[in-house]
């Protein structure tokens, strides 16, 4: 019971943090990096350099790790596992926040990664369709509707995935350097989408479960 307990404390830190910090922080970030100059911005509260600036930037990914651990302490995972999840997810974590920081060493931009990454995301994405039909086939009920709402969040966010790529390459291309920057909202969309379907999915599965 009390590891139930500190489960449910440790989830909601990690959501609070993400509320807070990752999505009411933006609200105040967004117009200082909108609005003002860099050397503006320097002066403010949310300089690169200032705690409330990494506090605001690692929060979703330090909040949603909590969140994790915290569901696994809920259901009583084992420990290692939970060390595992905890301790490596935050490891690629760091790794990324001090290139960020210029502490490691920060690879500069190499087009072929981003080729080589959308292949093998592609890859997997078929892999995974076709893993799930063989899955798919045996279910009945609520199991296979949330299958079904599992299959659009995958192709959602494959969606996702393709635009982002357009999206992210934008400031790279010589031959659209001079064009105004174009809104990601269609990205944004997808996202949501993906993570509404499966959501359900999650949530059809768990009604299949109690039955």
């Amino acid at each position: 019971m009390k590891t139930r307990r500190a489960g449910l404390v440790v989830f909601w830190i990690g959501a609070v943090y993400m509320i807070a910090m990752g999505l009411v922080g933006s609200f105040w970030a967004r117009g200082a990096y909108r609005y003002l100059s860099l050397e503006e911005v320097h002066q403010t509260i949310w300089a690169v350099s200032s705690p409330l600036f990494g506090m605001w930037a690692s929060a979703v990914p330090i909040g949603g790790i909590l969140a994790g651990v915290g569901m696994l302490l809920y259901i009583r995972s084992k420990g290692p596992r939970i060390w595992l999840f905890g301790i490596g997810v935050f490891v690629v974590l760091l790794i990324d926040i001090l290139s960020r920081w210029r502490i490691l060493p920060t690879p500069g931009h190499f087009p072929p990664v981003f080729g080589v990454g959308g292949g093998l995301i592609v890859a997997f994405f078929l892999a995974i369709l076709w893993f799930w039909a063989k899955k798919r086939a045996g279910l009945e009920g609520p199991a296979k509707t949330a299958a079904d709402y599992q299959l659009v969040s995958y192709v959602f966010f494959l969606m996702a995935m393709w635009y982002l790529c357009g999206d992210l390459a934008w400031p790279f291309q010589k031959a659209l350097a001079d064009l105004p920057p174009r809104s990601p909202v269609s990205t944004i969309a997808y996202l949501v989408l993906g993570w509404l379907f499966l959501f359900l999915s999650h949530y059809k599965s768990a009604q299949a479960t109690q039955k």
